[in-house]
């Protein structure tokens, strides 16, 4: 008895074995068989490009790309975006896509990376200011600006007058120090709109910049409150100076209203008859 099942558990077995074996089999000669997968070639950066950069043929180079997984905007000969701008940084091996390219009608250079209706503001910054040189293109800042208010101009503050502002460039120029002599001041030129270029420029001018990098993914406003130097170092506000006492003005007297003229005396009429005339004579009676 024991032999029999025994014989049972071996043929189960061989059995399993080769039902394994045939589908182990089959799947192998299909994948053997398998259509290959079709591709194309996709424009892609040569090298890590920076925003502003007028396409070159030696920036750009063809990679395989599977045929059947097309992405939107992307090119396939390296003729087609050249002379095109750049509205973003590229690293190198990324698609170029036409949606990070200027117009073609929008020219070269920074101008064409400035999309319609906004404007490009530049600011003389420091190391300090610039987050010790990690403010580059591409990159969001909020900016602050710190000044004096007051009658006397003896009360300083600070606050955050724009947030999550795009970083267009980063660059130097040339100034001149307090010696009079020559020196390289880094120069960030931010992506604002009109009305926030008016603010960004009278901060520039009447108080000091400061960029505070944030993350780009980070969209969302804080909108802190403002700082002032009394409240930073926890001195108390002068008093309101108490108002004196007030005198009391009297109004002016009002003018004596006017007289009635007296009635006229009594009178009567007596008409005298001279012949054919007639005649009225007024006497007052006395």
């Amino acid at each position: 008895m024991n032999r029999n099942r025994m014989l049972i558990a071996v043929t189960i077995a061989i059995l399993i074995g080769l039902a394994a074996s045939v589908f182990v089999y089959r799947q192998m000669q299909r994948v053997a068989v398998a259509k290959p997968i079709e591709m194309q070639q996709v424009v892609v950066a040569a090298l890590p490009l920076p925003l502003g950069t007028r396409l070159q043929p030696e920036h750009l180079r063809t990679v395989p790309w599977p045929a059947g997984e097309p992405i939107q905007g992307m090119y396939t000969r390296v003729d087609e975006p050249v002379n095109r701008a750049l509205l973003t940084n590229v690293i190198e091996n990324e698609p170029i896509l036409d949606g990070k390219l200027a117009p073609v009608e929008a020219g070269v250079g920074l101008p064409a990376t400035i999309p319609e209706g906004m404007r490009a503001v530049s600011v003389s910054v420091n190391d300090v200011v610039a987050v010790a040189g990690f403010v580059t293109p591409g990159t969001m800042v909020d900016v602050l600006v710190t000044g004096s208010v007051g009658s006397g101009g003896d009360q300083s503050i600070t606050r955050t007058i724009l947030e999550n502002i795009r970083v267009l460039a980063a660059g130097q120029k040339i100034e001149q120090n307090k010696d009079g002599q020559p020196q390289t001041v880094p120069v960030i030129t931010l992506l604002v709109t009109p009305d926030q270029a008016t603010v960004l420029t009278m901060a520039s001018t009447e108080g000091r910049i400061q960029l505070a990098l944030r993350n780009t993914i980070d969209t969302k406003r804080m909108e802190p409150p403002p700082v002032l130097r009394t409240s930073l170092f926890g001195i108390p506000r002068p008093p309101a100076p108490q108002p004196g006492p007030q005198r009391r003005v009297r109004p002016p007297a009002a003018p004596p209203a006017p007289q009635a003229p007296p009635p006229p005396p009594p009178s009567f009429v007596v008409e005298v008859i001279h012949g054919d005339k007639r005649e009225s004579k007024t006497f007052a009676l006395p």
